[in-house]
């Protein structure tokens, strides 16, 4: 398997402040904005971008987690128990700006699953995505991001990995490519 480093830690800082920077100018005062991030890796997407806007603009944004698993259109198809990880979301969606956040965007699946169960927490005035990477030319559903970090054209046999920082000890993105 060939790996290549498509970010390397300081594009990967870059990257994420050109994406914190697009919402500030996006979103202002954030007084009725929510980031949101899917499980399991989103969330520290949306950690992360949360701490960037607030040492930029003293902000505090309203920023959650939330576990898509019950929401997927695939749960029952599988053999394995689901394990769920953890929703933290200590506010509503009603009325709000939302930006939803994943750290890759493959087939859409995970977003479709997220927008759903970002619907049980009241009715966003609307919804926006954002992607650390997007694996272009991959969508099983018409879904695009407004947001996106870096732009991945990629085949099937390939695989995208986002490492943080937090539990990988290195922010970096890698493409996998299997040798056959």
């Amino acid at each position: 398997m060939a790996n290549e480093i498509i970010l390397n830690s300081k594009q990967f800082e870059l990257t994420i402040n050109r994406l914190c920077y697009q919402l500030i100018e996006n979103h202002s005062d954030f007084s009725k904005s929510a980031i949101i991030g899917l499980q399991p890796r989103g969330i520290y997407l949306a950690n992360r971008l949360q701490s960037v806007i607030q040492a930029r603009t003293g902000i505090t944004v309203q920023t959650g987690g939330l576990d898509i698993t019950f929401f997927r259109d695939d749960f029952r198809r599988t053999d394995r128990p689901l394990i769920p990880s953890a929703t933290n979301m200590d506010f509503t969606v009603e009325g709000k700006k939302v930006v939803l956040v994943d750290d890759v965007l493959y087939t859409g699946r995970t977003v479709r699953a997220g927008l759903d169960a970002t619907m049980t927490f009241g009715r966003p005035s609307g919804i926006e995505l954002m992607a650390l990477i997007d694996r272009r030319f991959s969508r099983n559903l018409p879904i695009e991001p407004n947001y996106v970090g870096k732009s991945v054209d990629t085949i099937e046999a390939e695989r995208v990995t986002v490492s943080w920082n937090e539990i990988d000890g290195k922010d970096e993105v890698t493409l996998h490519t299997t040798n056959e």
